[in-house]
């Protein structure tokens, strides 16, 4: 039962990191992205490479081969990702965002299909074709017709690139989670993330505006790298060791129904019509994408 709802509040905490985003990327803040996503993560680095050391009693030594493959982790999932996400927040809706980056699994499946001869069965195809057709009911604001005359935003292109980044993190994940747990290949990949951070977010003059970082961006911050990152990603690695990867990775669909309700609560943002079908299209095919049938189901 108790990880039943830890996993329902892993998927309101992450639903709170686009809420969490557009106040560090309000236009008249003071944190630039790199920043952002630095202190984000080398809070978090710290924090769960002693979390490893505490559940596993040892943090084990990556060879050369190894540690290139989470130095690629970190570049993907963490440097780009968050560059992009942090980017894209000082101008795009949470609400919006969210159910954009909610197709990720959908790119998953559609790239595995290539690269790892995963099957491709009706259902996952009508899935993809559901998920792809909200994502775009939600660019257009429900004006399918115009996306070929409607211009795209940069904001936009940078949410998709955040869905190309989780894409690549995920697929390269598939390899080195075989040789070591996942929260050890997060902990890694977070720390090269974190030390590539480090030099953009230098530059862009994070030291001197450390001072003017206002109580609510300190806040934010926190939240990112305490709640979202630490305790988030501990609770859903507990989730899959007690009820199978299968089982977990459906509560990820709340997600974007946390976002846009937290979006509305907290920054005011309009619940429109075409907002609320496209979610419910991605969501739904999203679950037909991932889903499994009991025949093929992974043993849990």
């Amino acid at each position: 039962m108790w990880i039943y709802i830890k996993l329902i509040l892993t998927a309101m905490l992450w639903g709170g990191t686009f809420i969490a985003g557009k106040v560090i990327g309000r236009k008249d803040g003071p944190v630039e992205p790199s920043a952002a996503a630095f202190i984000r993560f080398a809070v978090s680095a710290v924090i769960m490479i002693a979390v490893c050391k505490l559940m596993l009693k040892r943090l084990p030594r990556p060879d050369f081969r190894q540690l290139l493959f989470f130095l690629l982790l970190g570049f993907c999932g963490v440097f780009l990702y968050n560059i992009f996400f942090f980017t894209a927040l000082r101008t795009i809706e949470a609400s919006r965002s969210s159910i954009i980056i909610a197709t990720t699994p959908v790119f998953v499946a559609i790239f595995s299909s290539f690269l790892f001869r995963e099957k491709l069965t009706i259902i996952r195809l009508a899935g993809i074709l559901m998920s792809i057709t909200g994502a775009l009911t939600v660019i257009t604001k429900g004006k399918l017709g115009s996306i070929f005359n409607q211009s795209i935003s940069t904001a936009d292109y940078y949410i998709f690139g955040c869905v190309i980044c989780w894409t690549a993190y995920s697929l390269l994940g598939k390899r080195v989670v075989a040789q070591f747990s996942p929260l050890v290949m997060v902990s890694y990949s977070v720390l090269c993330g974190a030390v590539m951070l480090f030099i953009p977010a230098a530059m862009g003059g994070m030291f001197g505006k450390l001072g003017t970082y206002a109580a609510k961006d300190w806040i934010s911050l926190i939240y990112f790298a305490v709640f979202a990152t630490v305790i988030g990603y501990i609770w859903f690695f507990e989730g899959i060791s007690k009820i199978g990867p299968v089982r977990t990775a459906l509560f990820i669909n709340f997600i974007p129904i946390f976002a846009v309700i937290m979006a509305y609560l907290f920054l005011k943002e309009e619940i429109t019509a075409s907002l609320l079908i496209g979610a419910l299209l991605v969501i739904t095919g999203v679950y037909l994408t991932n889903k499994i049938s009991v025949s093929n189901r992974i043993p849990e």
